[in-house]
């Protein structure tokens, strides 16, 4: 039925995340008990065929070079927001604080506009800009990729 390990465990390939034993697609050994029981009924793991062990190592790959291609795209961007400077318009008084605040939705807001695909979420303020001049903020777009942008908060013109 099953390949048989070392001291008559089972090698089983997990179809899905377990605690305390591994992630979905890694092969892991376990007491006959345990997967007959457990594992196997409940949709978990499967029997570690060579078969498909393959279809996962290639599966694997292709996931792979998907996250190179995405880091690929996402350092781009890193790299052309961080030529730009993104100038917002703000209400303020005469020593230069704001009667609001500038956050992270509006400097994403305007980076949109820019053609610059920011979420807010990428945004790392240490707090809302709350007075008039240039900030550099700080940009997270994945945990390998950081950056930074030029904002400018400018009074707003009265018409």
């Amino acid at each position: 039925m099953a390949a048989v390990a070392s001291s008559r465990n089972l090698e089983l390939l997990l179809a899905e995340d377990v605690q305390n034993l591994g992630k979905q697609g890694e092969i892991v050994s376990v007491k006959p008990g345990f997967a007959r029981n457990y594992l196997l009924p409940q949709g978990l793991a499967t029997v570690a065929t060579a078969h498909n062990k393959k279809m996962v190592e290639q599966h694997r790959i292709r996931l792979q070079e998907l996250e190179a291609e995405r880091l690929k795209a996402i350092k781009e961007l890193a790299n052309n927001v961080s030529k730009y400077s993104v100038t917002l318009e703000a209400n303020a008084n005469q020593d230069g604080h704001l009667y609001g605040s500038i956050t992270a939705p509006e400097i994403s807001k305007a980076l949109k506009a820019a053609n610059y695909d920011v979420e807010a979420e990428h945004i790392k303020l240490e707090g809302p800009l709350k007075e008039l001049g240039m900030y550099t903020v700080k940009l997270e777009f994945h945990e390998k990729v950081q950056s930074e942008v030029k904002v400018w908060v400018v009074p707003a013109v009265n018409k």
